[in-house]
């Protein structure tokens, strides 16, 4: 199976999303008793576009800054040390009161200990994000994008955030832009606003053409009826995910490719780590290993990034539920949010269990 992409365009890939940093414990401590700490830029949608971006493929990210902020001058240094081009308004802070980048307080857990997350994002200016801000005809017609990105979590930010992405979806297809839309349902953003943004995420899932997300994800943003049964175990996630699929292409026939990752948690270090894929009526697995992990914080970006170079490439589904898995076992190793891959090979060594060393 193939998907479209364009044959002219400026960037490979787009991601529209609302930058922060990332505070983290030294040596895998708890926040509570620590006193040595990183600062480290992240969001979800700029570690999907990692991957892509380390591999040598055009990748612009779309945001908007706090003007004058020392935040924002390294959120925009680090974009280009990632090998990515930025668009985005830099708003006033508005005074001490106002606007900032949000802040995400994550320890990386040890062995029995959890990792716990704190998202501390009072004052986001990645909510202000407005279509009125962005040319989408230049970006999409003139420039060319082959994917667009999309994540429920910018989506569902604010009704300005909404509309944003909706507007992408829509001028992404009018220009035959391949659009990826990962739900990522977080029940705190979807609070009093169930109906409005039940109808913004069907749009948006009826313009995609790939659609990553577990089976709470299409059940609570999309409404699809739930399996009857499940289960812990991986098989279990399989076989209900599965089943669920068959209703969405139902719902959505336009969508060419699912996808979802498949974790069971061993400790904090040790996960089962698989995935599945269904491209046209071809289903696609890559069978749960063991993983060691550093940090689990990106590996479900990294999975998705993955994919998405893999599908840019042109090459066949198998190998994107293979590169995406490696991808996102890859970020796990990593103490950033993202893989950082050296090229393709160290990537595919992994997906072929091969940690011997290199020279």
């Amino acid at each position: 199976m193939k998907i479209n992409l364009r044959d002219q365009y400026a960037y490979a890939l787009v991601v529209p999303t609302s930058i922060g940093v990332r505070i983290t414990p030294e040596n895998g401590q708890p926040v509570h008793s620590s006193s040595k700490f990183t600062m480290q830029v992240t969001s979800a949608e700029t570690n999907v576009a990692s991957i892509s971006s380390y591999l040598g493929l055009p990748v612009k990210v779309l945001t908007t800054f706090v003007k004058d902020s020392p935040i924002a001058a390294m959120i925009k240094s680090d974009l280009l040390s990632r090998h990515m081009a930025y668009e985005g308004k830099d708003v006033p802070q508005g005074g001490p009161w106002g606007y900032r980048h949000q802040f995400n307080i994550a320890d990386s857990g040890y062995g029995s200990r959890g990792p716990r997350v704190h998202n501390d994002r009072a004052g986001e200016v990645g909510r202000t994000l407005n279509v009125k801000d962005f040319d989408l005809d230049r970006i999409f017609g003139q420039e060319g994008v082959r994917i667009l990105h999309l994540s429920g979590l910018v989506a569902a930010l604010s009704p300005e955030t909404s509309t944003f992405c909706l507007e992408l979806a829509r001028t992404a297809k009018k220009y035959g832009t391949c659009i990826s839309f990962d739900l990522n349902y977080r029940a705190s953003f979807w609070e009093n606003r169930e109906k409005e943004l039940a109808a913004i995420f069907a749009e948006i899932a009826s313009l995609a053409d790939v659609l990553v997300g577990n089976e709470e994800d299409f059940q609570l943003c999309l409404g699809i009826k739930g399996p009857e049964a499940g289960g812990k175990d991986i098989a279990a996630k399989i076989d209900s995910f599965k089943e669920m699929i068959a209703r969405v292409k139902q719902a959505f026939p336009s969508v060419s490719v699912f996808a979802t990752t498949l974790r069971q948690v061993i400790s904090a270090n040790q996960h089962l780590w698989g995935a599945i894929l269904l491209a046209g009526d071809a289903w696609y697995v890559a069978e749960s290993r063991e993983i060691t992990v550093l940090d689990r914080i990106g590996g479900g970006d990294g999975f998705v990034g993955g994919l998405l170079y893999a599908i840019l490439r042109g090459w066949e589904p198998e190998k994107w539920v293979q590169f995406g898995w490696a991808s996102g076992a890859l970020a796990t190793t990593m103490l950033t949010d993202y893989g950082i891959p050296a090229d393709e090979d160290q990537i595919w060594s992994i997906w072929k269990g091969n940690a011997r060393v290199k020279r």
